[in-house]
């Protein structure tokens, strides 16, 4: 499997769109009522998805033409991390978090937090980010995780 990452484009939108309703419904839903499900979809409908190509550094990891995965940066914040469900655990959502990591030190960011969903914790761990509080938007669950760059390696 030749992966590549790259930065997202406006035409990336609807297949970005598509990777994320995808890992939502498919991976997700085994950690989330469906009523949460549902609400975060709105979020990333491909106008949407377009709206925030234009906010945030936002990359896509791609398999021959086929867009499978996404991240951004949003300062210095990973936001909208997700790999299509059936590529999932083949190194993908690594390498796109190795990308942002590489945008991240070249703006000398010291470091980075992301808003874990509880279905991705073990992965942001595994990259060397540590639960620092848990939000709640509702009954949704989200796990903040941070993570020093100082002489951190990617």
């Amino acid at each position: 499997m030749e992966c590549t990452i790259r930065s997202a484009r406006e035409d990336d939108a609807g297949e970005i769109s598509e990777v994320i309703l995808r890992a939502l419904r498919e991976t997700n839903a085994k950690d989330y009522t469906d009523e949460i499900i549902a609400r975060v979809e709105r979020s990333f409908s491909p106008d949407a998805v377009r709206e925030l190509i234009g906010r945030r550094t936002v990359f896509v990891a791609t398999i021959g033409h086929r867009v499978v995965g996404t991240a951004s940066l949003d300062g210095s914040v990973v936001r909208t991390v997700f790999v299509a469900p059936d590529v999932q655990a083949q190194g993908i959502g690594k390498l796109l978090m190795t990308e942002i990591e590489r945008t991240a030190r070249e703006r000398n960011t010291a470091s980075l937090t992301v808003p874990s969903s509880v279905t991705a914790e073990t992965f942001y761990a595994r990259l060397g980010f540590t639960a620092v509080r848990d939000s709640y938007h509702g009954d949704e669950r989200t796990i903040i995780m941070e993570r020093s760059l100082d002489n951190a390696s990617p």
